[in-house]
């Protein structure tokens, strides 16, 4: 073989070895991981007396959830970590378009369950009550048009949430004032509730692009934290982050009882 067809060889042999070589940024995706912990003692639960309907409310324990600490471990329940996405943000972003889903809001046990509820823009809310008290849904949206929904016993009503909300809602019954639960509903898929332990996983997120995230709670406010041990500043509840590719553990999120008073 004379050395110029040996050449030609090895640099078609090369072209083609590139051409099969995945992109090292191609698609990578993150998934961030945090950890809601109070700092010092767990206060104590504490449960509501009923003013209205006692013959059925004063039957059950209703927990006050404003704020669900975890007694053996500090893990505080229902914070909402989401990414707040701009206009700047969306070309960064997949095309989600997920099936419309249809979240069960109930009314049970003169307390609504779940506490917390993620939807996506398109999905239904419906609302329903095994109780054999009335109640309401009074859904103070921004984006969506208001709905304030009389719930009879054992009967149930459905909300659709065409439009993204710009933050979580405060979903109340007026008949019963301490039932409380909260309604985020985003246009895209990045957003996470932390369980009985206060720990949160967002998955899917784009790797090596800086986004910023916000953090919601039922009373806390989150600005002077202590993020894996050192000091931080979120404004007005925001912080931003750059993912590396796989799993990005901030470790633990500590927050004291200041953080959960009003400001």
């Amino acid at each position: 073989m004379k050395p110029t067809q040996m050449l030609s060889r090895i640099v078609l042999s090369a072209a083609a070895a590139l051409l099969v070589l995945p992109s090292a940024n191609a698609d990578e995706t993150a998934t961030l991981k945090m950890t809601f912990k109070y700092k010092g003692d767990a206060p104590a639960p504490k449960f509501l007396d009923p003013n209205k309907d006692k013959a059925f409310c004063g039957l059950h324990k209703i927990p006050d959830e404003s704020l669900v600490v975890n007694q053996e471990n500090n893990g505080i329940k229902n914070v909402i970590v989401y990414l707040k996405a701009g206009r700047r943000d969306r070309k960064n972003l997949p095309d989600t378009k997920p099936e419309p889903k249809t979240h069960i809001l109930a009314n049970e046990n003169c307390r609504f369950e779940p506490h917390v509820i993620i939807a996506h823009a398109g999905d239904t809310i419906k609302v329903t009550n095994p109780d054999t008290v009335g109640h309401n849904a009074n859904f103070a949206f921004f984006a969506n048009n208001q709905q304030n929904l009389t719930v009879p016993s054992g009967g149930a009503v459905e909300v659709k949430v065409d439009e993204a909300e710009p933050a979580a809602i405060p979903v109340a019954c007026n008949i019963h004032e301490w039932m409380l639960s909260h309604l985020i509903v985003l246009d895209h898929p990045f957003a996470a509730v932390s369980d009985e332990n206060g720990v949160l996983e967002i998955k899917g997120i784009p790797a090596g692009v800086e986004f910023e995230f916000r953090a919601s709670h039922d009373t806390g406010s989150f600005d002077d934290i202590s993020v894996g041990g050192k000091a931080e500043k979120w404004e007005n509840n925001r912080f931003k982050m750059e993912l590396k590719p796989g799993m990005n553990d901030l470790g633990v999120v500590e927050l004291d009882a200041a953080d959960f008073q009003s400001k």
